[in-house]
C-alpha cells in the first residue's frame, strides 16, 4: 500500500518506504513498530497530495529541471548508498526515486555521480518522450547537485588513477554535457530537493516537502 502511494501522490513517503522494503523478509519487531509509524503518518496527512501547479513562462519552450542527492553508505549493514532525485517539469514534479544503490563506491563523490547518471537516465527518456510529442524542452536541462568534485567528475574527460576504477557505464553524462543536453549545476544542500529522497530528518522533510506535495483546504 505504501509503494501505491508512493508511485502516484505521496513523495514525501518515498524514504520510509525505501528503508522499509530493505527489511521484507528478516522483519523484527522494531522494524513493524516503524512501519506502524508510517502509517500514521500517512493516516494523519490524509488531505495532503501531489502538488500539480504549473507555473506560467513567458518562453515559448517548455522547461524541464532535475536535482539528485546521494547519502553516503545510507545503509549501515551493506554500506550501499543511497540515491535520491526528483525531476521537475514546469515546476511540477513528475518523477522521483529513493532506492539503494546496485554497488559500492569509495567515496561520498563517486556516490554522488552514480546519482546523477540515474536521474539523467529518467531526464532522457521524459525528454525524448516530450520530443516525440513535438513539445519543444528548452536547453540545457539543468541537473543540480550538491558536490563540487561531483560536477568536475562529470565535466572532467581525463580520467585520474583515483576515479578509474568508476565503472564507465556511468560516464555516458560526459556526452550529454559536452552536446549541450544538459548542465551539472552546483546547488546547496539547504536548497536541493532531492535531499528529502536521501534522509529521513524532520528538519528536512518539512523543508522540501512544501515543494512537492500541498495540503488540501477544508
Amino acid at each position: 500500500m505504501l509503494l501505491y502511494l508512493v508511485k502516484h501522490s505521496r513523495p514525501d513517503l518515498s524514504t520510509g518506504t525505501q528503508e522499509l522494503s530493505n527489511v521484507m523478509d528478516k522483519a523484527m519487531e522494531g522494524h513493524m513498530r516503524e512501519l506502524c509509524r508510517v502509517f500514521k503518518y500517512a493516516l494523519d496527512t490524509q488531505n495532503i497530495g501531489l502538488k500539480l501547479k504549473p507555473e506560467d513562462n513567458d518562453n515559448k519552450q517548455w522547461e524541464l529541471n532535475a536535482y539528485s542527492d546521494a547519502d553516503f553508505a545510507g545503509d549501515k549493514e551493506t554500506c550501499i548508498h543511497i540515491t535520491g532525485y526528483v525531476v521537475y517539469f514546469m515546476n511540477i514534479p513528475v518523477c522521483w526515486l529513493s532506492s539503494g544503490q546496485k554497488s559500492v563506491t569509495l567515496s561520498t563523490t563517486e556516490a554522488e555521480y552514480v546519482a546523477c547518471s540515474e536521474v539523467l537516465k529518467e531526464v532522457i527518456f521524459i525528454l525524448q518522450l516530450l520530443r516525440h510529442l513535438q513539445v519543444k524542452v528548452q536547453l540545457p536541462i539543468q541537473v543540480h547537485v550538491d558536490k563540487i568534485g561531483e560536477i568536475f567528475l562529470a565535466e572532467n574527460q581525463n580520467s585520474s588513477d583515483r576515479i578509474k576504477h568508476v565503472d564507465t557505464r556511468y560516464h555516458f553524462v560526459r556526452q550529454y554535457i559536452r552536446d549541450g543536453t544538459v548542465l551539472i549545476e552546483f546547488f546547496r544542500s539547504c536548497d536541493n530537493d532531492s535531499d528529502i529522497f536521501t534522509k529521513t530528518t524532520s528538519e528536512i522533510h518539512h523543508r522540501h516537502g512544501e515543494k512537492l506535495i500541498w495540503t488540501k483546504k477544508e
